[in-house]
């Protein structure tokens, strides 16, 4: 049998191990991804690390979450980050010239790289045919100064597509419909990796949108072949010198097979609370809307945002309708205003935002008490939108301006009344202006980096105790996100590079004392429910708890990249044996783990644990490194005793 795509970037990037799935393996990064959310502590760890200079191919920073400036904490540390970038030899993308996973599909990425970016939503770049992954922002680091990534080796997973888009279906609406089948949790442990004659339909920008929503499955990435297609985008970029031919064997074999007709498809939307309920809009319609953003991190490509235009083109958003959108980049700004498409959104009665993620990271645009709001974001966690029990879906770019339109939920077909189905292609040239790209410097002997007040030093951890007694703070159910344990937004995010000021939002939306529960008790765990930490990459989720004295968290399974934030951050990431023995621990109870040291070091898997006089026993699956880092205390304690 021949091989997929992926296994030939894996192969040709592998340091350490073997393709075996579930076996852990370290590979050679070529681009490093960071934003500003996550950007900041990364770049103190990296200092922490000592190097004196990136050593990725291309490492970028990108100010793209924390635009809204209501005090001086976000300018403070955009200076931070653009002094840091230039003393440690990064790009750095200024505020106002895009989303990261945007941007660097336009201006940097290139077939056959290896990416690793502190946001989940890094596999963007699969519109590119680049395998790349999300992380947290301490691996990140760890890239940047030159170690390999440790990851488990996935599953490939081969989705092969065939036919083509029917008119009024896109996208987006091929992702939903992985979703729809798979749940949250189904690309867990897995590559997606899609081929067949279905592929060559997709431009690179509706290939990114697909990659971009993988995350939404739980993947580690997601993968494109690089055909004509790419090479059309990189060398409407000024980038065809980076185009190489990659694709599968034509005999390639997978781990999983699925199939989608692209053909069959129908408009699919993403009820509350979460990107797997999905449904057919036809199924919702009429339902009132009152709030619509097009763009920030997914669906702001030229494409997605000029088939709006075209659709309000002459007409009018309804009345009672807020029709906000969210460029993806400046460039995608510049070329859509190139077209014309600018005066349709004014002339519709849509708001047009500068540039960044705005309110997909919960950064403004938040809805009113029970408004309905339509977005073509990739996320809908409950409260991520700034409003607790928000009643946010997820759709295309087209149904997202039929309810512009119509005031209601409605199936994008209805829009033929006007006439036919807009179709937009991408622009053979793209306007180019990288005049927000500040390309990294030679000399940066003269660079000084410049510390705002609000950052404060990382803290310091200590090891892992030979015993360890603690009490259950908190109990919290299945699909846990990241924003439930540690929200984003604009009252929290400004303390990015505070930990002791941030740690005072964990849980905050479904127990607003955790924090100081977990504080008086000195030694805390957390128990949950299956896909404990699914969403974002952000490691604060991770380090604002194990400042707050957590010490482990049981759940019945993790997300990965949160998994391997608490690792990082020395903190026990174990699952119970018996799934059952989840109702059997409660809030406050006592826990002992007894000679704990002794047994992660011997390589133990089982971890007995005493619950109130009862033993359970929880499972450890971590590699011999992990393990060595979770003795530590956390990998920068480890690393900082001269290992690695």
């Amino acid at each position: 049998m021949g091989k997929n795509l992926a296994t030939k970037i894996l192969e040709a990037h592998l340091v350490e191990g073997e393709l075996i799935p579930g076996k852990e393996i370290a590979i050679k990064i070529d681009h490093t991804l960071l934003q500003d959310a996550t950007g900041t502590m990364a770049m103190l760890e990296f200092m922490a690390m000592g190097a004196p200079r990136a050593k990725v191919e291309l490492a970028a920073q990108y100010i793209d979450h924390n635009l809204l400036q209501t005090d001086s904490k976000n300018a403070d540390d955009h200076v931070f980050l653009m002094t840091a970038a230039q003393k440690f030899g990064i790009h750095l993308s200024k505020p106002g010239n895009g989303v990261s996973h945007q941007v660097h599909l336009e201006r940097f990425g290139a077939p056959g790289k290896v990416m690793l970016g502190a946001d989940s939503h890094t596999p963007t770049a699969a519109g590119l045919a680049m395998l790349a992954i999300g992380a947290g922002g301490l691996d990140v680091a760890m890239a940047m100064a030159g170690h390999p990534f440790h990851l488990p080796c996935p599953r490939i997973w081969g989705v092969k597509l065939t036919g083509k888009l029917p008119d009024w279906v896109s996208g987006k609406d091929v992702i939903l419909e992985m979703l729809r089948r798979h749940t949250v949790k189904g690309g867990v442990g897995k590559i997606i990796e899609y081929y067949g004659p279905g592929v060559e339909t997709l431009s690179a920008t509706d290939r990114g949108t697909i990659g971009n929503m993988g995350a939404e499955l739980g993947a580690t990435t997601s993968v494109f072949p690089s055909d004509h297609r790419t090479r059309e985008f990189l060398e409407a970029q000024g980038r065809g010198e980076c185009w190489q031919p990659l694709t599968a064997d034509p005999d390639a074999a997978y781990d999983e097979y699925d199939e989608i007709d692209l053909s069959a498809l129908e408009p699919l939307i993403a009820c509350p609370s979460s990107p797997d309920n999905v449904v057919k809009v036809k199924d919702v319609e009429g339902v009132k809307v009152d709030q619509v953003i097009v763009g920030s991190s997914v669906n702001s490509s030229f494409r997605d945002l000029m088939v709006v235009c075209r659709i309000l083109d002459g007409k009018r958003v309804a009345p009672h309708v807020s029709f906000n959108i969210n460029p993806g980049s400046r460039q995608v700004l510049e070329n859509v205003a190139a077209q014309s498409g600018f005066m349709s959104l004014l002339l519709a009665g849509a708001q047009v935002h500068q540039p960044g993620c705005l309110g997909c990271i919960g950064m403004g645009q938040a809805p009113g008490t029970n408004q309905v709001s339509l977005r073509t974001f990739p996320r809908n966690f409950p409260g991520r939108s700034g409003v607790k029990n928000d009643r946010v879906y997820l759709c295309s770019p087209e149904t997202a301006a039929a309810a512009g339109i119509y005031g209601v939920i409605t199936d994008p077909r209805k829009l033929g009344e006007f006439g036919p189905c807009p179709r937009v292609e991408n622009p053979q040239k793209y306007l180019l202006d990288d005049s927000s790209i500040i390309p990294p410097l030679e000399d940066t002997s003269g660079v000084e980096i410049v510390t705002g007040p609000n950052i404060v030093p990382f803290p310091e951890f200590e090891e892992l105790p030979g015993e360890l007694t603690a009490e259950v703070i908190i109990k919290v159910e299945d699909n846990i996100s990241t924003d439930t344990i540690m929200p984003a937004g604009n009252r929290v995010l400004p303390f990015r590079s505070n930990i002791p000021a941030i740690s005072q939002f964990v849980f905050e939306q479904i127990d607003p004392d955790f924090h100081k529960r977990a504080k008086e008790k000195g030694n805390g765990v957390v128990v949950g429910g299956e896909n404990y930490g699914q969403g974002s990459s952000r490691e604060h989720a991770a380090l604002a708890p194990r400042y707050l004295g957590i010490r482990a968290k049981i759940a019945k399974s993790f997300a990965r990249i949160h998994k391997a934030n608490l690792i990082n951050f020395g903190i026990l990431p174990l699952t119970f044996e018996n799934p059952a023995d989840y109702g059997l621990v409660k809030q406050g109870d006592k826990v002992t783990f007894k000679n704990l040291r002794d047994l992660i070091a011997s390589g133990a898997k089982e971890i007995p644990v005493q619950v109130d006089g009862r033993e359970i026993v929880t499972i450890l699956e971590v590699s011999e490194r992990e393990r060595q880092d979770l003795l530590a205390g956390g990998t920068l304690n480890y690393v900082k005793k001269g290992n690695l």
